[in-house]
């Protein structure tokens, strides 16, 4: 049952688990450029480890959530970090080729899946309902918070002591989460109960995350690359990327802040944002700053914001098995960033950026279809 009182210390570990299992993956992406000035690093062979990391991260989901069941978030989240921690110094001391990168990236991305819904489940029995929304919003603001963490690690240390040692000193940072680490108790879910598996809601949801996480993660593989083939330059580009991130922040924390206020209707509500982000991702494709602008304001504020809104909803609609319901929709989320950037990509190199943009933008208006979908089927299904 979920407790009335409010405890901050629990959210704060939450946010402290969140941001050291997830650093492998958006280390890697932020320290490339370094990388490959040790070994051959392609940007075709970033892709394909960043793609094995979220698609190990999808296998691993429900597994994760079975574990956190059985053995309690605070086993769980603990040995999310420690995976997370070894997984960054493996990289950082024994890579010597893109090969072994992807290997041992790939190794810790089970952490990134056991961390977060270790995460989800902690905040659903340690939050009083009022104020889980803001709750989950703030966790998921944890991930666009972790890229900027990877992006000041490149002229904090990479550039001075060495890309190496960059991920020697996160695996530490990693490790300093431990202390923090949430525990909720082992889930005591009735026999038999279905509540929190792949019902045809959850499947459903499952599968609009997958397109929606597909199309918004283009923003922050392909956004720098694109705007600077239409003519702009890097530094705006890069600028123009931040811009994103920070709107993307913002609007995850204000969002679950705003959902708090309207519980019962938040998978609506991400169908519609999935529109407006759809809107956004396509005037992508048309010229001018203020144009770009306004397509990344729409595109990282509605479009990407709302995993955590969902994570809220579903841990709302199943309350007896909030690890295994959301493993099943953080399956379709993982699925989205490793399917992505492969499949975008493909469509980017051989017809071009406005096309992959409308692709983007046509994946998140069917995923806006299939969230209402979803909430449709999940509400009837509620008891």
């Amino acid at each position: 049952m979920i407790k009335s009182r409010f405890h901050p210390a629990p959210v704060a570990g939450v946010l402290a688990t969140t941001i050291a299992v997830v650093l492998p993956g958006f280390l890697v992406g932020g320290l490339a450029v370094q990388i490959g000035q040790s070994f051959p690093l392609s940007p075709a062979q970033l892709g394909i480890a960043i793609s094995v990391y979220f698609g190990v991260s999808a296998l691993a989901s429900v597994p994760a959530g079975r574990l956190v069941e059985r053995y309690g978030s605070g086993p769980a989240a603990r040995a999310a970090i420690l995976l997370s921690a070894a997984s960054l110094l493996a990289v950082g001391l024994l890579s010597r080729s893109a090969l072994t990168l992807t290997l041992l990236l790939a190794a810790g991305a089970g952490a990134n899946a056991l961390g977060q819904i270790a995460g989800n489940v902690a905040l659903a029995r340690h939050v009083p309902p009022g104020r889980q929304g803001l709750s989950f919003g703030t966790k998921q603001a944890a991930i666009p918070l972790s890229t900027l963490l990877a992006g000041a690690a490149v002229p904090a240390v990479a550039l001075t002591l060495g890309w190496r040692w960059a991920f020697v000193l996160a695996a530490l940072l990693a490790l300093s989460a431990l202390p923090f680490a949430p525990s909720a108790p082992a889930l005591a879910t009735p026999r038999g109960a279905a509540s929190g598996r792949a019902t045809a809601g959850l499947f459903v949801v499952a599968v609009s995350a997958t397109l929606a996480a597909g199309s918004a993660n283009a923003l922050g593989t392909f956004l720098v690359d694109a705007t600077v083939a239409r003519g702009v330059d890097p530094g705006p580009a890069g600028l123009a990327l931040t811009l994103g991130g920070a709107v993307c922040v913002v609007a995850r924390v204000l969002g679950g802040y705003l959902a708090d206020r309207l519980p019962d209707r938040q998978l609506a509500v991400i169908s519609g944002q999935l529109v407006v982000g759809a809107g956004g991702l396509a005037l992508l494709t048309m010229g001018g700053n203020a144009v770009l602008i306004a397509g990344v304001v729409l595109g990282f504020g509605l479009g990407w914001a709302w995993p955590g809104l969902m994570n809220f909803a579903v841990v709302r609609l199943h309350p007896q098995s909030p690890a295994a319901a959301t493993s099943v929709t953080q399956t379709g989320v993982y699925a989205g960033g490793c399917l992505g950037p492969l499949t975008l990509g493909f469509v980017a190199t051989h017809f071009g950026y406005t096309t992959m943009w409308l692709t983007a933008a046509s994946a998140m208006l069917t995923a806006a279809l299939c969230m209402a979908l979803g909430a449709s089927l999940l509400r009837r299904a509620r008891p």
